[in-house]
C-alpha cells in the first residue's frame, strides 16, 4: 500500500480513542487529554471497558457500541488485545489507526513479531492503514488534532515532520514552541509495520498545507519505494533529512576494498543525495534548512557577500564559508566606487564588507542597495554585531527598509549577534518575514543549503552524453561467463573470466589468459613480447602468494616455462591436495606516472547495489577518499561522482602534468551500472588499481563475486534501470516505421527541438504544458522520469521526435493518467491511437489496473481515439466541460 486511505490519518471526521483512561502518569489519560485540549471539531470516541464518562464525554465499553465508525482510531491497550481490536475497527468501516503500543517485535522478539504479523493480517481485507506500533501518535495542528501523548502541543504551520522516534517527536515539538515553529504534521511513526517513509512522503509531496518536509530517520524499509517516493517529493518540495546512527556497523566481513570502503552511511548519504534530498547534521540544523528553503528563492550560485558592523563576525563567516565549499564574493571595481560614496573612508573596502561599528539604518541601506545590484556575488550575509553607538532596532530597520522593496531579487541572510540587546530587533525582523540567524555560522550555512540545495536539483536535470548501446552477442558472452562460474560450484570468477567479462562491458583490462600447462604459459609470453605475471590456477588455493603460487616480470618463453615447472613443485609441496588446473598468465604493465584508482560494486542489504569510486591501490582504505552512487549511472551522475573526491583534482593535471582520461573513468563507472542492471548474479565487484593516465584507463587487477539470482535485476535495484524490454517499432501508414521507446535523459536535445515544432494549442494537457516554456529545465524533467511509476514512450523518425505518449500512475497503481502528443505533420497517420495503445500495454504489464484519458469535450479526435481503444468516455462529474474516459487494464 502507499497513500491508500492515508487522508483518514490526517482529515479524519471522527476520532476514538481506544484505551483512553483517567488514570494519572498513563498514555491513556495523557492522550485523552490531548485529544480532547487541541481543538478538534469532529466526534471524540473514548473506549473503555469500565464505561462512564471523561472530560465530559460518554465512554464506550468496546468497538460495537460505538455510535458511527471512527474515521480514526488510535489505540493505547495492551499488546496482545490490539489484532482483534484492529479487526473490529476494520469490520465497523475504520479505514486508519495509530498504535502506540509497544510489545510487537522491538529487539527481535519472536512473540512480538507475531503480534505485528497478526495487526497486519487483521488489516489488511479492510485496506486499515496503521501507523506504528510503538510510537508517540500523530498531530495535525491545522485541524485540532493532537493524537499523541507528547507534554506539550504544536502550533500549526506549513512543515511536516515525520520520525521513527517518539523521543524526537516530543523534543522537537518542545524546542518548536518557543521559536513559533509549526507543523502542518508530526507523525512518529515507530516500528513502520505499515506506513512508512514512502507512504508519508507520496502524501505530504501533494499536500498543499505542506511547504517543506523534514524526517529523522534511522533506517529505511522498501528502498525501492522510498526512492521513488522521495525522488518525486524532493522536485516538488524541499526534503531535508538527519538520519541518526552514522556509525557504521557494516562491511566487517567485506571481501573487497569495495566492500570495506562503503559503509552503511555513506550509502544512505548516497541515496539521500540521488534523490534530491537535503541531508543535515542536527536537528536546529534542520530547521534552519526548512525555513531557508521555505521561504527564500532559488539560490543562482555560491559566492557570498558579507555585510557587517564588527570585524570579528565577518572574519567567522568567512571561515565557514570556505570550510563549507563557498567561495566569497569579489566585488567589482564599480560596486567598489559606489560603495566608497557612502560609506566612511575607514571602510574595509574588500568583502567583508566591514560598515564600522557605528554603522546606522542609512548606513546599512545604503551599503545593501549596492551589493544587491552586483552580479559578482549570489547572495548577502548581512551581520550585526550589539554596540553601545548605534542600536540594533534602527540597524533592523534599514534592513527591513532595504529589502522590502526587493522581492526576491537575491537571498539574504540576517545574523544578529548577541541576545538581550537584540531582542527587540529580531521581532522586527521575524515581522518582515526575513530568517534571521543567532550566528554568522549559522547563517553561513544556511546559505549553503541553499547552495547544496540547487546544486543538487541541477545535477539531477543535467542533460547526459548519450550511450552506446550493448551488443547482444556480448551480453550473452556476459551470461555464460556468469553461468559456467556457478555451474562450477564457485563464487568468484577467475582472472581470466574477469578480463573476458570486463571486454563485454568494454572496461579495458590488462591482457590475461588462462593456461593449461607450462607449454601454453610460454607461447603466451612468446606472443606478448612483454614482462608477463604467472599465477597458479586453482579453486583450492585462495592465497596464492602465500604458497608460491605468484611469480612477477618474467620475460620470454623460457623464463616462464621454467617458473612454471618450479611453481608446480612449489604448490604441490605446500597443498598436496590442491586441484591444479593450469596458470593464469598476465602482461605486465608499466605507466610510470598513472594515477591508481577503485571502481566497484557491493551489495547493501537495504539500497541493493552500490557503485563506489575512489583512491585505489593498497593503501585505498587508509587514504579513505571515495564517492558512492546508486545504480543505473549516466554520464552526468558518473562525473559528479568522481568531482566529489580529492583525487578529481589530481585527475585534472597539476603543474607539469596533463589531465588524466577522466572521461575513460566516466565510461568505467556507467558500465559497471549497466553489470549490475543486467545480471542479478553479481554481488559483488573490485577494479583496484584501474589506472589511468592521459592515455586511458586500464584495469589491472579485478575481482568478481557471484551467486545464484534469487530476485530479477531491475528487482534488486533501489531505483528502475531503463526498461529495454519496451522497445518496439511501429508502422504506419505511408511513413515507414518508427521506433518506439522509453524516453531517456540524453533525450533531452530531441525533446527541446520538438517543442520548438509543436503549436502552444497541442500543449493542453498538464504532462505537456511545461514545454511551452521550452527551457532547458522543462524538457529535463520531462525526459528523466522514474521508471516505476511513471512511462513516457516516443516515437521516432529517425532522429527527430514524431509523438509522445505519457502516463503518471498514482502510487497505488490503481489507475494511470495518460495523454498523447503527435507532430502536426504525422497526425493524419494513426500514429496517436498506436501510440497511445502501446502505452496501455505497457502501463499493464508495469501493473497499472485502469488507464484513463482526462481531455476537453471540445477535442471530438479524442472521442474516436479513445473509442477505438475501447474507453468508455463520460463528463466529469460537476464539469461538463472535460470528458473522463476509462478502460480497465487488468
Amino acid at each position: 500500500m502507499t497513500i491508500r486511505n492515508l487522508d483518514r490519518l490526517f482529515r479524519p471526521a471522527s476520532v476514538a480513542i481506544v484505551g483512553a483512561t483517567d488514570r494519572p502518569h498513563t498514555v491513556g489519560a495523557a492522550l485523552m487529554h490531548n485529544v480532547t485540549s487541541a481543538g478538534f471539531k469532529g466526534p471524540i470516541y473514548p473506549v473503555n471497558p469500565k464505561g462512564g464518562s471523561l472530560h465530559g464525554l460518554p465512554v464506550f465499553a468496546n468497538i460495537a457500541s460505538l455510535p458511527a465508525a471512527p474515521d480514526l482510531a488510535v489505540i493505547a491497550t495492551p499488546p496482545d488485545s490490539v489484532p482483534s481490536l484492529i479487526a473490529e475497527l476494520g469490520a465497523r468501516g475504520t479505514r486508519a489507526a495509530v498504535v502506540l503500543t509497544a510489545g510487537f517485535g522491538e529487539g527481535e522478539v519472536s512473540k512480538g513479531k507475531d503480534r505485528a504479523a497478526r495487526l497486519l493480517a487483521e488489516a489488511r481485507p479492510y485496506l486499515l492503514r496503521v501507523v506504528g506500533p510503538n510510537c508517540l501518535g500523530l498531530a495535525v495542528p491545522g485541524i485540532g488534532l493532537n493524537a499523541t501523548f507528547a507534554p506539550a502541543a504544536a502550533l500549526p504551520g506549513n512543515i511536516a515532520f515525520l520520525t521513527q522516534s517518539g523521543a524526537m517527536a516530543t523534543t522537537v515539538m518542545d524546542w518548536a514552541l518557543p521559536r513559533g515553529i509549526g507543523f502542518s504534521a508530526i507523525v512518529s511513526m515507530g516500528d513502520m509495520s505499515d506506513v512508512d517513509f514512502g507512504d508519508l512522503l507520496d502524501y505530504f509531496a501533494l499536500d498543499e498545507a505542506t511547504q517543506a518536509i523534514l524526517i529523522y530517520a534511522e533506517g529505511v524499509t522498501q528502498a525501492r519505494k522510498f526512492m521513488s517516493a522521495a525522488r518525486k517529493a524532493a522536485r516538488i518540495k524541499p526534503v531535508i533529512v538527519v538520519k541518526g546512527g552514522r556509525a557504521a556497523e557494516g562491511a566487517k566481513a567485506a571481501s573487497s576494498h569495495t566492500g570495506a570502503l562503503a559503509g552503511a552511511d555513506n550509502i544512505y548519504e548516497a541515496a539521500f543525495r540521488r534523490a534530491g534530498m537535503l541531508r543535515v547534521d542536527e536537528v536546529e540544523e534542520l530547521f534552519d534548512a526548512a525555513t531557508t528553503l521555505a521561504r527564500m528563492s532559488s539560490q543562482r550560485g555560491k559566492r557570498l557577500a558579507i555585510v557587517t558592523n564588527g570585524g570579528g563576525a565577518g572574519v567567522l563567516a568567512t571561515d565557514r564559508l570556505i570550510k563549507e565549499g563557498g567561495a566569497l564574493a569579489s566585488i567589482s571595481p564599480e560596486t567598489m566606487a559606489a560603495l566608497d560614496k557612502v560609506l566612511p573612508t575607514t571602510w574595509s573596502r574588500g568583502n567583508p564588507v566591514d560598515i564600522i561599528g557605528d554603522a546606522d539604518a542609512a548606513r546599512y541601506r545604503a551599503a545593501i542597495d549596492v551589493l544587491i545590484k552586483d552580479d559578482s556575488n549570489d547572495g548577502l550575509l548581512v551581520a550585526y554585531c550589539p554596540t553601545a553607538i548605534a542600536s540594533s532596532a534602527d540597524a533592523a530597520k534599514g534592513v527591513v527598509d532595504a529589502l522590502a522593496p526587493l522581492g526576491a531579487h537575491k537571498n539574504v541572510f540576517v545574523c544578529w549577534m548577541g541576545e538581550a540587546s537584540v531582542r527587540d530587533s529580531r521581532a522586527e525582523l521575524i515581522a518582515a518575514k526575513l530568517p534571521y540567524y543567532e550566528t554568522p555560522e549559522r547563517a553561513v550555512r544556511a546559505f549553503m543549503h541553499l547552495v547544496r540545495y540547487q546544486e543538487s536539483q541541477s545535477l539531477l536535470l543535467e542533460t547526459p552524453t548519450a550511450l552506446t548501446p550493448s551488443a547482444p552477442e556480448r551480453m550473452a558472452r556476459a551470461r555464460d561467463i556468469v553461468a559456467a562460474t556457478l555451474a562450477d560450484g564457485r563464487e568468484w570468477l577467475d582472472p581470466a573470466e574477469v578480463a573476458a567479462f570486463m571486454s563485454c562491458y568494454d572496461i579495458p583490462f590488462v591482457r590475461t589468459q588462462a593456461v593449461a600447462d607450462a607449454v601454453a604459459a610460454g607461447d603466451f609470453a612468446a606472443e606478448v613480447g612483454k614482462p608477463i605475471a604467472l599465477k597458479i590456477r586453482s579453486r583450492d588455493v585462495i592465497h596464492k602468494s602465500d604458497v608460491g603460487g605468484v611469480a612477477l616480470n618474467l620475460v620470454g618463453r623460457d623464463e616462464v616455462m621454467a617458473a612454471a615447472a618450479k611453481m608446480i613443485e612449489r604448490v604441490t609441496a605446500a597443498m598436496p591436495k590442491a586441484r591444479l588446473e593450469g596458470f593464469i598468465v598476465q602482461e605486465m604493465i608499466e605507466r610510470p606516472g598513472a594515477i591508481e584508482l577503485i571502481a566497484g560494486v557491493t551489495t547493501d542489504p537495504t539500497f541493493g547495489p552500490v557503485i563506489l569510486f575512489g583512491h585505489g591501490g593498497t593503501a585505498a582504505e587508509i587514504v579513505n577518499d571515495q564517492s558512492l552512487e546508486l545504480p543505473p549511472l549516466n554520464t552526468a551522475l558518473a562525473r559528479a561522482q568522481i568531482g566529489r573526491t580529492r583525487i578529481a583534482k589530481l585527475l585534472k593535471g597539476y603543474r607539469d602534468r596533463p589531465p588524466s582520461d577522466t572521461d575513460g573513468v566516466v565510461d568505467v563507472l556507467v558500465q559497471l551500472g549497466r553489470i549490475v542492471a543486467d545480471h542479478p548474479q553479481v554481488v559483488e565487484l573490485d577494479i583496484n588499481p584501474l589506472l589511468c593516465d592521459p592515455a586511458g584507463v586500464i584495469a589491472v587487477d579485478g575481482r568478481i563475486r557471484v551467486r545464484a539470482a534469487t530476485t530479477a535485476s531491475a528487482d534488486r535495484l533501489a531505483i528502475r534501470p531503463y526498461p529495454d524490454r519496451f522497445e518496439s517499432d511501429l508502422a504506419i501508414g505511408g511513413e515507414g516505421a518508427l521506433r518506439v521507446r522509453p524516453i531517456r535523459p540524453e533525450d533531452e536535445p530531441a525533446l527541446a527541438r520538438f517543442a520548438r515544432e509543436v503549436d502552444d494549442r497541442d500543449l493542453w494537457h498538464p504532462s505537456f504544458a511545461p514545454l511551452r516554456e521550452r527551457t532547458h529545465e522543462t524538457t529535463a524533467r520531462l525526459s528523466q522520469i522514474d521508471y516505476d511509476r511513471e512511462m513516457t514512450l516516443v516515437a521516432w523518425q529517425g532522429e527527430r521526435v514524431a509523438g509522445l505518449a505519457r502516463a503518471i500512475a498514482d502510487p497505488d497503481f490503481e489507475r494511470a493518467e495518460c495523454a498523447v502528443i503527435i507532430r502536426a505533420d504525422l497526425r493524419a497517420h494513426g500514429l496517436a491511437t498506436r501510440l497511445l495503445d502501446r502505452l496501455t500495454q505497457v502501463i499493464a504489464a508495469q501493473g497499472v489496473r485502469a488507464a484513463m484519458l482526462i481531455y476537453p469535450a471540445a477535442l471530438r479526435q479524442l472521442d474516436a481515439i479513445s473509442g477505438e481503444l475501447g474507453f468508455a468516455a463520460a463528463p466529469v462529474p460537476g464539469d461538463e466541460t472535460r470528458i473522463a474516459a476509462t478502460r480497465t487494464l487488468r
